[in-house]
């Protein structure tokens, strides 16, 4: 597993999430998973295509926070 920080723009609020990249992940867990402040918020699992869609969806965050985290990562081409 590895861990890295992103921001993204949320209410012209700079927020500050930490991504759990699982990069040999299988079926029963998620690719990437988002933490904000050691709460689990949600997480990722890429498509063919390498777009990320919701994985979980605790509903911590609002589901558009969740697409601004999904689209910064897939800036990353990661």
């Amino acid at each position: 597993m590895e861990k890295f920080e992103i921001s993204v723009t949320v209410d012209n609020e700079n927020q500050h999430f930490e991504v759990r990249d699982y990069m040999h992940h299988e079926g029963e867990q998620c690719k990437y998973e988002i933490f904000k402040d050691e709460q689990f918020i949600g997480s990722f699992e890429p498509d063919n295509h390498k777009i990320l869609h919701i994985c979980k969806n605790p509903g911590v965050v609002p589901e558009d926070t969740l697409h601004l985290i999904a689209e910064q990562l897939e800036g990353y081409n990661i």
